[in-house]
């Protein structure tokens, strides 16, 4: 007969339990880079208080090839040297052996960045995009592998751009959250050219007080100072700022902020940043104003400029306020107007009513653009959504208008002829009876 003993399930050790729960908090990192002594570095502290020889970590085999499968699957176009996604991948063995040398050797000197202008959302303006080469990119996502969690350990829990486990959905909700509590007064905060306006100096001094290998910070160096490549084909050498299109780009803006986000949570504040979208909701508009007053000063000291009319202090109970594509008033949200103009420009060019495509064709190339907007915007006051459904039926009913050689746009007996249950039938996805679902859901 076995014993009580022996029918004891071997226990697990006190470390090996400690060691699974460091892991499981950092399910996300990069598992080639980050080892188990190196997350246990993490949580309790480096020794010396900054991370040396991080280099040999950026320019290791695996992390290389994780960087290139992540660079991989998010596609994108060629830089200045047009070497493309395929044509990388078909040689990747030897790019990536190449800069694995480059790196090591301290040799790495990234190509100038591709300037391409693409259209600013709801505006006729358009704003600058940069597109690194793909093994910039690889570099840069090497990098990264390296240097996030680093940052990541320090970073304020009012901040939510561009981090793991955290979008603009948890951003919203905190903002929904806090007007609930009463803090409707809102400090709009709106960056002036943020990403342009990024000092060198004082970013690198930041990444500084957490690492201390020269040859990382020569790397970032070479990145934020590398030329510029315009559609004319002038190289401009920037002075100041991070291309937005870079993979470090994100982390490197937020790694700017930083401070500003601590100075707001040591003076009590409650802030909600996304990126460089940002608002401190309040109580009263003395302390709005205070808040304005700090922020200000804050950003002055980073040598960034507060946008002299889009920074502004408002009542969310009687005006209102936007972020991240929402409109707030009130304890309601709504799409705000230039997130239903982005909606209504895309859909426009799919449903003309000289469309050839068959109706099923239509809906089918509408329905993923349909369910992406809903699928945001799903928290909106419900009369917005019978409002989409109606505009997007009187498009495809002008193409069956034409098609019945009738002139104009869908209206009048054209309700009677193609119903609401017809486009039903054909597969249309409609946001009401969406709506109806998530609420029930809820």
């Amino acid at each position: 007969m076995e014993t009580t003993r022996e029918l004891r399930p071997p226990g697990v050790s006190e470390a090996a339990k400690q060691g699974g729960e460091i892991r499981g908090r950092w399910a996300w990192v990069e598992p080639s880079v980050w080892t188990e002594r190196m997350l246990e570095a993490l949580e309790h502290g480096v020794k010396g208080g900054k991370w040396f020889s991080l280099i040999d970590k950026v320019c290791a085999k695996k992390n290389l090839v994780a960087a290139w499968e992540h660079v991989r699957r998010n596609r994108g176009a060629a830089g200045a040297d047009r070497v493309s996604i395929e044509h990388f991948g078909e040689h990747a063995e030897r790019y990536l052996s190449d800069l694995e040398c480059e790196i090591k050797g301290g040799r790495y000197r990234p190509t100038p960045v591709r300037r391409c202008w693409i259209p600013k959302p709801g505006t006729n303006q358009r704003r600058p995009l940069g597109i690194p080469t793909i093994r910039d990119r690889v570099a840069q996502a090497a990098l990264r592998n390296v240097l996030e969690p680093i940052f990541e350990r320090k970073f304020v829990a009012s901040s939510y751009g561009y981090r793991p486990g955290r979008g603009c959905k948890d951003a919203l909700r905190r903002v929904t959250e806090l007007l609930k509590q009463g803090y409707t007064w809102v400090v709009d905060i709106d960056i002036a050219s943020y990403f342009d306006s990024i000092d060198h100096e004082f970013l690198l001094a930041d990444v500084q007080e957490e690492v201390a290998d020269g040859r990382v910070l020569e790397m970032i160096r070479e990145m934020l100072t590398v030329g510029v490549l315009e559609e004319d084909g002038a190289v401009l050498e920037p002075e100041a700022g991070t291309p937005q299109g870079g993979v470090m780009s994100p982390l490197l803006a937020n790694i700017y902020l930083h401070p500003v986000d601590e100075l707001l949570g040591q003076a009590g504040y409650e802030s909600v940043r996304y990126a460089d979208d940002q608002v401190v909701m309040c109580r009263s508009r003395d302390e709005a104003e205070a808040v304005l007053a700090l922020l200000q000063a804050a950003m002055t000291a980073r040598k960034l400029t507060l946008h002299p009319t889009k920074t502004r202090i408002s009542d969310a109970v009687v005006e209102g306020f936007e972020f991240l594509g929402y409109r707030f008033c009130g304890q309601g949200r709504w799409p705000r107007r230039k997130s239903m103009k982005k909606l209504r420009d895309t859909i426009r060019p799919l449903t003309r009513r000289c469309n050839g495509h068959s109706l099923e064709a239509i809906i089918a190339r509408i329905n993923p653009i349909l369910r992406g907007w809903f699928n945001y915007f799903k928290h909106s006051h419900r009369n917005v959504f019978p409002e989409v459904d109606q505009w997007v039926r009187m498009r495809l009913r002008s193409i069956l208008r034409k098609r019945h050689h009738g002139r104009g746009r869908g209206r009048g007996a054209d309700h009677q002829r193609w119903p609401n249950a017809y486009f039903t039938t054909h597969g249309l996805f409609t946001m009401t009876e969406a709506h109806v679902v998530a609420r029930q859901s809820h």
